[in-house]
């Protein structure tokens, strides 16, 4: 992503936040708050309205709902140095020499593999356009990309096509994003069908790392990916509420809280 696309990407989120917290506002007033021109605030609430995110009505926005799904290209502008930390202790969680792993979609999970890029005797099986791109780019050898039906808010392919390919192999780790993680709800994200074909992944790994940064710490959504009792390692963030990791590694959850400041 360039210099443009990520100061754009920010100033979206900022809006939602704005929105987010004070409910219906100005157009104008939300170019105030973010130091943008009207024209500018004006193209963006258009696309995040087509998107779903915003309901425009007479020169104001507001939010349509507190569980709808950002788009990819926008959360890769959220938490950047807490995920950079979790992939940084990811990369330290797995064996030297030959291994094979599975990633899921979403940005933690790539920044994950971002931070594979000097590890080329990993075999990797992944159902991300994004994470599969990324591969590439790094001159990966052996990637193993599930096909299926593509949803374009994770660039994740899911479907019964996705899990055929997941049934057929033998994971040694498997690394899993969500949008949510809890005692009470384990992990969870937005769609059924993404969820689903998550969970066939994780039931053919020998070991599962959850990842999420600290936001995600006690969120539930609405449908359940893996129960605690699936997942071996949680790797967060020191922004999560210490009270949940508690209740989650007293379900025999290993749970690694790394400090993103401590990042060059």
């Amino acid at each position: 992503m360039d210099g443009g696309s990520t100061k754009r990407s920010a100033r979206m989120v900022a809006l939602l936040a704005l929105v987010d917290e004070l409910g219906t506002i100005e157009v104008s007033e939300l170019a105030r708050l973010l130091d943008a021109s009207a024209a500018t605030i004006r193209r963006d609430v258009t696309v995040l309205a087509e998107e779903g995110l915003l309901l425009r009505r007479h020169g104001a926005v507001r939010r349509m709902g507190h569980d709808n799904e950002l788009p990819v290209r926008l959360r890769d502008a959220r938490h950047r140095a807490p995920k950079r930390a979790i992939a940084q202790a990811v990369l330290r969680m797995l064996p030297a020499g030959r291994h094979v792993i599975s990633l899921t979609g979403g940005t933690t999970t790539t920044e994950v593999m971002r931070a594979l890029h000097h590890r080329h005797d990993l075999t990797i099986v992944t159902n991300s356009l994004t994470l599969a791109v990324e591969a590439a780019n790094q001159g990966q050898s052996r990637v193993l990309v599930a096909g299926g039906v593509l949803r374009p808010n994770s660039q994740e392919l899911v479907g019964s096509l996705a899990e055929a390919t997941f049934n057929q192999v033998q994971v040694g780790t498997a690394i899993v994003g969500c949008d949510g993680v809890s005692a009470t709800g384990g992990l969870t994200t937005h769609d059924e069908i993404e969820a689903r074909t998550n969970h066939t992944m994780i039931t053919h790994a020998q070991r599962v790392i959850a990842v999420a940064d600290g936001s995600k710490i006690g969120r539930v959504l609405s449908w359940p990916i893996a129960d605690l009792n699936e997942i071996n390692h949680l790797v967060t963030d020191s922004s999560a509420n210490p009270r949940e990791l508690a209740l989650i590694r007293a379900q025999h959850v290993d749970v690694t809280v790394v400090q993103p400041e401590t990042l060059p």
